[in-house]
């Protein structure tokens, strides 16, 4: 980030350092009982929810006030839902899809979008490894987010929710065996039986993963089905709720998908939600447009981001069977095979290559361009209920994603979409 980036964040954080000091940079330790997981808001307990669109937080006029007074550090700089190289248009049509150009010709697909009040807030939430930024909870605080992902790190989580009440938390422990081996109901019995007592130590967690990416293919489906069948009804004895499936992105396809239906059936009677990974390189709108085996192409669909149409349109919603998804993991992961583009894993490795196709002037804004489109699609999905950018507190190899450095940025997007 440039030198005034840093002079900002500088600024802001003694300010912050001043207003939150009682309470922002304190964390509060789970306490050790056993609870019931909580219901998504508004909803009767057995009730499945037709939308999730989460209510914007309705700040004292003295906060609003105080917000004004920081000027840049909580007003998005860029325009993240029009790139400023494309014109302003005049209408707001279903974008045009284009066949993607072969590797050795890519040129992103840049959309051209209005801000819609129709929308509702900003669906983007935070994937969090470590909670070792103090911007992390300032996040939550400023944005009141649909959604955060945390993994491993529990501790904050019962701050997240006593300052943002509405925010769903999943969680997933690091789980050694993922190995289709076996009888998958006795797999998953120890599954649950191994973490038993980190899930009831941490109740404010709402949804309980399993398997991180798996990709079970034809064969291997029928036995994760029932696994995540197993794992749902062992979570529900204790009052706590799974989230099923867990797909890493471009995975499964849909004659896969259509196995895992008794799962999602299963899920649905002890009110789970489902959770899938979406990331695209060299840009989050690599292959959007693009066709799954043996269909035709969808101009709002796509092979990576957007993948999750597929199953809900073809095989979810036919079966009356729409459960609420999240999305837990989005963003750029350069290790998607056959792209064009240059070397890289997380984000910050695409900068200079996204200024030079246009998304943006600096990489940052660039990189909140592609999150605003991805987005304003998934507002407009009544069953997502949000995604969690990959990822804050990236420690080791996950440094390469870490999004630490623009977690003021992200706030100021999340915040802009609220007070428009």
């Amino acid at each position: 980030m440039g030198e005034t980036t840093w002079q900002k964040r500088i600024i802001f954080l003694l300010l912050c350092s001043i207003i939150f000091l009682s309470t922002a940079c304190q964390q509060e330790t789970a306490v050790p009982t056993r609870a019931v997981a909580a219901v998504i808001p508004t909803l009767a307990d057995n009730a499945l929810p037709p939308t999730w669109t989460p209510q914007p937080p309705h700040a004292p006029e003295a906060r609003m006030a105080a917000m004004a007074t920081l000027g840049p550090s909580l007003t998005p700089s860029i325009t993240p839902i029009l790139p400023t190289n494309t014109p302003r248009p005049t209408v707001t049509p279903t974008p045009t899809i284009t066949p993607i150009p072969s590797p050795s010709r890519y040129a992103s697909y840049i959309p051209t979008l209005l801000p819609s009040s129709e929308l509702g807030p900003s669906k983007l939430g935070l994937h969090v490894i470590r909670n070792n930024d103090f911007w992390i909870n300032e996040f939550v605080r400023q944005g009141q987010p649909s959604v955060i992902k945390a993994l491993d790190d529990f501790g904050y989580v019962a701050e997240i929710k006593a300052i943002s009440p509405r925010t769903i938390v999943v969680g997933r422990f690091n789980y050694p065996v993922q190995d289709y081996a076996g009888s998958p109901e006795e797999a998953a019995r120890k599954f649950v039986a191994d973490q038993l007592d980190q899930y009831l130590a941490n109740p404010a967690v709402d949804y309980w993963e399993g398997w991180n990416e798996p990709d079970p293919n034809l064969d291997n489906m029928p036995w994760y089905t029932r696994f995540e069948q197993e794992r749902v009804r062992q979570l529900a004895q204790y009052g706590l709720r799974a989230a099923i499936g867990g797909f890493a992105t471009g995975v499964p396809e849909l004659d896969e998908f259509v196995l895992f239906v008794p799962a999602v059936e299963t899920a649905l009677e002890h009110r789970g939600i489902l959770t899938l990974h979406e990331y695209g390189a060299p840009d989050m709108t690599f292959l959007y447009g693009s066709p799954l085996p043996g269909y035709p192409p969808y101009a709002n669909r796509g092979a990576l981001t957007f993948r999750y149409r597929w199953y809900y349109e073809e095989i979810l919603k036919p079966r009356g069977l729409v459960i609420p998804l999240v999305i837990s993991e989005a963003g750029i992961d350069g290790i998607i095979g056959n792209r064009p583009g240059p070397d890289g894993y997380g984000w910050a490795d695409f900068q200079e290559y996204w200024v030079q196709q246009g998304w943006g002037s600096t990489g940052v804004e660039a990189f909140i361009n592609q999150l605003a489109w991805y987005d304003n699609g998934v507002r407009q999905d009544g069953y997502v209920i949000g995604f969690t950018v990959f990822t804050a507190g990236g420690i080791g190899h996950w440094r390469n994603y870490d999004i630490n450095a623009i977690l003021p940025d992200l706030t100021g997007y999340v915040v802009g979409q609220q007070l428009r």
